[in-house]
């Protein structure tokens, strides 16, 4: 059955989690490892979402190709930090529970080995029921104070970018105001102002989504990627984007049926997309999972290297 219904483990669930709000200028930027290139691979960027409460980003370097031994995935994004809330200041800010905090921690050997092999390492941030969310800054200083934040952990840990998912906010809860038609708008328009080179991906889904523009001002071209939330389905995210930054076919490896999972990678590679996303990869060998794409992407099967 098709998975219409997302199933994420919602990242900021852990209690005792430690509150890391960004302490600009705490420690030095650490730079991202110069990539070594990875061999030659033809197709669509291939995007692997993992759950860093349970599993270990490492695992998106262990798959490459029979053929010619690139890379299956393209672009990790680790998941999840979260937009929180402070009601005392009446802000919002950016925060990581232990599992997140300890892979930025370790970036040396959490990410450096994926940015050597060539793989970009970026960052999704998510909802926390708190009220603050991408769709209700109240104003336009309020949207790019969290811009910087978002940069400045980019620049502090390395990484290749940002990705946003709004879900999981409760837009109104802690006095907080519902969706405004500006604040997404003024949140990516300075984060790209900050950050001109960092890939922005935008998880498709929620009220930011269908808030692109405002003021005469339409953000679609400041996104590399968007892409379809609902996996196991085929969806064109609603966003001014060419083929080459889409990714309408989604599937959650392990739990996408292989045959789901070739017939979308078969329409992507058909209908001209540039993009396939992909979900939850674990700790175990999921080749057969991944073979099932990566045939129909790059003509060759998927071989995994614990």
């Amino acid at each position: 059955m098709l998975h219409l219904v997302r199933r994420r483990v919602r990242t900021a669930a852990l209690a005792l989690s430690a509150i890391a709000a960004l302490a600009i200028g705490a420690t030095a930027p650490t730079g991202a490892a110069a990539a070594t290139p990875a061999p030659g691979k033809q197709g669509p960027t291939s995007v692997a979402y993992v759950e860093v409460n349970n599993h270990s980003m490492l695992n998106v370097g262990k798959y490459t190709l029979a053929n010619g031994g690139g890379n299956a995935f393209d672009v990790a994004v680790i998941f999840a930090a979260n937009i929180n809330y402070n009601t005392d200041t009446k802000t919002a800010y950016l925060h990581f529970n232990e599992n997140v905090q300890r892979v930025l921690d370790n970036v040396a050997t959490e990410v450096r080995p994926l940015q050597r092999k060539g793989i970009k390492v970026t960052l999704s941030v998510l909802g926390d029921h708190q009220g603050a969310g991408f769709a209700n800054f109240p104003s336009q200083q309020a949207a790019s104070a969290f811009a910087k934040q978002l940069s400045d952990t980019v620049a502090k840990y390395g990484l290749d970018g940002i990705d946003f998912d709004d879900e999981y906010a409760k837009y109104g809860t802690n006095g907080t105001g519902q969706p405004n038609s500006s604040s997404f708008v003024h949140l990516v328009t300075a984060l790209r102002a900050n950050m001109p080179d960092k890939i922005i991906s935008l998880y498709s889904i929620g009220p930011s989504a269908s808030r692109l523009s405002y003021g005469g001002v339409n953000i679609s071209s400041k996104f590399d990627y968007a892409w379809n939330p609902y996996y196991g389905t085929w969806q064109v995210p609603g966003i001014a984007l060419p083929k080459s930054k889409l990714s309408p076919a989604a599937v959650e490896i392990g739990r996408t049926p292989q045959s789901t999972t070739a017939g979308l990678a078969r329409r992507t590679v058909r209908e001209g997309y540039g993009v396939y996303l992909t979900y939850n990869l674990d700790n175990t060998d999921r080749s057969a999972d991944v073979s099932a794409f990566t045939r129909e992407l790059y003509g060759s099967d998927a071989v995994y290297t614990p």
